[in-house]
C-alpha cells in the first residue's frame, strides 16, 4: 500500500490483488459487472478494471476521495505498477463516472411542514423530481415548460415559484390539444388545478413524500448528477476501450 497511497498504515489488512484476480478469474469473464458495496481501499475495482470487467464501487467514507478515487485514477492513467498490473499486461485506459448521494430532497421545517431542501438549485430539483416521477430530464430550448419528457406527448415542468392563472394560461396557449402536462410547483392559486383536463398541478413536497426519504443526509436515492438513461449506458457504465 505504501507505493499506492504513500502511507503503509492507510489500511491495516488490504486484500492482495492476486487473491482478487483469482476470484474474478474463477467466477467472471471479461465484460461482466462487478459490484463492491464496501470499497475500502479500492482493490476490487482496480483489479476488475485491469481484467476488463465492468464495475460499480460504493463507499461512504472520506477515503472514497483520498484513496479509492486516487487509486483507480492511477490504474486508468497507467501509473499503477502494483499487484497484477504486470501479469495482466495492463498499460492503462478506460474511464468511469463518479456519483455522490445528495442531501435529502424533502425536509421538515420548524413547524413540521414538508419543504424542499435549500441545497437543491432549480436544475438539480427538476432532474430529481423527473427521476422520481419516471420522466426523462431534457429541457427544451423552445418551450420552458417542456422540461422533462414522459412519452412523445406527455411532459413534466418543475418550478419553485408560486403558480398563478396568468402563468398557467401562458403555458396552456402553447400546449397542444393532444399533449399532457404535469406541473410540479412550490404552491399554486386555489382552484388552479381544476382548470384544464390535460394539465395536472401538484405541490412538489406532496408528490414526493411517498417516493423519497426526508430529513436524512445519507442512504437515500437522490443523486447529484444528471441521470444516465439506457441509450448512454453502454458508453458510460463500462470500460472505454
Amino acid at each position: 500500500m505504501l507505493s499506492i497511497f504513500g502511507d503503509s498504515k492507510a489500511f491495516p489488512y488490504p486484500k492482495p490483488e492476486s487473491l482478487i484476480s483469482r476470484i474474478l478469474e474463477l467466477c467472471t469473464k471479461p465484460g461482466d459487472l462487478i459490484l463492491d458495496s464496501f470499497l475500502g481501499s479500492g482493490t476490487t475495482i482496480s483489479v476488475a478494471h485491469k481484467m476488463k470487467r465492468n464495475w460499480i464501487g460504493i463507499e461512504m467514507g472520506e477515503h472514497a476521495y483520498t484513496h479509492c478515487k486516487v487509486r483507480i485514477d492511477k490504474v486508468i492513467l497507467g501509473e499503477d505498477a502494483c499487484g497484477v498490473t504486470k501479469l495482466m499486461n495492463w498499460k492503462g485506459g478506460g474511464g468511469y463516472r463518479f456519483y455522490e448521494l445528495a442531501p435529502s430532497l424533502i425536509n421538515q421545517d420548524t413547524f413540521g411542514e414538508y419543504v424542499i431542501n435549500k441545497d437543491y438549485n432549480p436544475d438539480m430539483l427538476a432532474a430529481a423530481v423527473a427521476l422520481h416521477e419516471g420522466f426523462t430530464y431534457e429541457p427544451s430550448e423552445e418551450l420552458f415548460w417542456k422540461q422533462s419528457r414522459g412519452t412523445e406527448k406527455s411532459y413534466l415542468f418543475v418550478t419553485t415559484n408560486h403558480l398563478t392563472d396568468k402563468h398557467l394560461n401562458v403555458i396552456r396557449n402553447d400546449l397542444g390539444e393532444d399533449e399532457f402536462l404535469i406541473i410540479s410547483c412550490k404552491s399554486f392559486d386555489n382552484g388552479l388545478d381544476k382548470l384544464y383536463e390535460n394539465i395536472i398541478i401538484k405541490k412538489i413536497p406532496e408528490m414526493l413524500l411517498s417516493k423519497c426519504e426526508f430529513g436524512v443526509s445519507d442512504y437515500n436515492l437522490n443523486i447529484i448528477h444528471p441521470p444516465v438513461y439506457d441509450n448512454e449506458c453502454e458508453e458510460e457504465c463500462g470500460l472505454d476501450e
